[in-house]
């Protein structure tokens, strides 16, 4: 074979390859590549998206569950080790908490406008993916309507001695209490965080075992999310639970949002802003709508069906920006009030 063949037969090879890749393009681009989540959403709820958006793209997921913040904390003390990619919180506080400390990537403003600037951080850090209305679910076979109380702070009254489940690791608690620390002051929240504790309120590890508990009739009522009275009913409809949500935009009722973030050390920015815009998507709304119960956040996916719109629920006006600077101070509060040992 001649050099001159021999250099033809390279050409096209280098051709051949050229060609190939533009084609396919980068891994980024949607037919492949690696993203690595960190999910404070546990796996029954989120796994079925991740899973979805792995089949449609090609994009391999390697997810790593855990509480919120503890994965926020997580997050920053990795630094710029960090094989995260995206983190998905089950409330703002803990990206709220990222993003204090400059640990997140600003999302592409077209991926913010897709839902209402009340449910993305101000600074375009992180996003909401669906919407919850923290609530009093209630065994209907053991509290009566008119015994609720109107506001969550009459919780600490005697009539509700050993009365009231609370999860006060959960990240949307701490949210809760957060949220009640930026609206109602901290001596008053300190007051109250000691006032359920003295009252006997009972400590389980998440929204979903005081829903269980609330429906064995273990205990009478607790404090959760909304949806997670639904979630029960619907594996058994004989499940004798109901929310009760307060009114006269009470704390008690503050709506809280799923939120997912860029973490600043991704090696692939477009790949996770990809997994964002996807978690927006009309099917992963109506995915969250239809089989979580959740409120999406897009704009144009509705609510289902017995769900009022969040623009009727009665809540307090709040900027979920505000709730991640505050989040280990609250958590500092909740462990010197003992709740966690309840």
């Amino acid at each position: 074979m001649t050099n001159r063949r021999m250099r033809l037969i390279a050409l096209t090879l280098v051709l051949a390859v050229a060609t190939l890749v533009a084609a396919v393009g980068p891994a980024s681009a949607g037919t492949g590549g690696t993203l690595t989540v960190y999910s404070g959403r546990t796996s029954e709820l989120i796994q079925p998206l991740l899973d979805e958006f792995s089949a449609d793209t090609g994009v391999e997921i390697e997810v790593r569950y855990g509480d919120s913040a503890d994965l926020a904390l997580l997050i920053d003390e990795e630094g710029d080790q960090t094989p995260a990619d995206v983190f998905i919180s089950q409330s703002p506080g803990a990206t709220g908490y990222l993003d204090g400390i400059d640990r997140l990537r600003k999302i592409d403003q077209d991926v913010l406008d897709l839902v209402d600037p009340r449910y993305h951080a101000a600074d375009g850090r992180w996003t909401g993916v669906s919407g919850r209305v923290r609530v009093l679910v209630y065994n209907t076979d053991l509290v009566k309507r008119g015994d609720l109380p109107d506001s969550v702070f009459a919780l600490t009254k005697p009539k509700y001695e050993d009365q009231v489940a609370v999860a006060p690791t959960n990240g949307s608690f701490q949210d809760f209490v957060t949220a009640m620390r930026e609206l109602e002051g901290e001596k008053r929240t300190k007051k109250w965080l000691a006032g359920m504790e003295a009252n006997g309120a009972r400590a389980y590890a998440s929204n979903s075992a005081i829903v269980e508990a609330v429906g064995r009739g273990e205990v009478p009522m607790g404090l959760v999310n909304h949806y997670y009275a639904a979630l029960a009913k619907a594996a058994d409809p004989s499940t004798p639970v109901e929310n009760h949500v307060f009114a006269n935009e009470d704390v008690g009722s503050v709506i809280l949002v799923t939120a997912a973030a860029v973490i600043d050390q991704t090696d692939d920015r477009k790949l996770a802003e990809r997994f964002v815009r996807y978690l927006l998507s009309k099917a992963a709304q109506t995915h969250l709508a239809e089989d979580e119960f959740e409120y999406p956040l897009a704009r144009g996916v509705k609510a289902l069906g017995d769900l009022p719109p969040l623009s009727k629920v009665d809540a307090p006006q709040l900027d979920l920006s505000t709730l991640g600077g505050g989040l280990l101070r609250t958590r500092e509060l909740i462990a010197e009030s003992g709740l966690e040992q309840a």
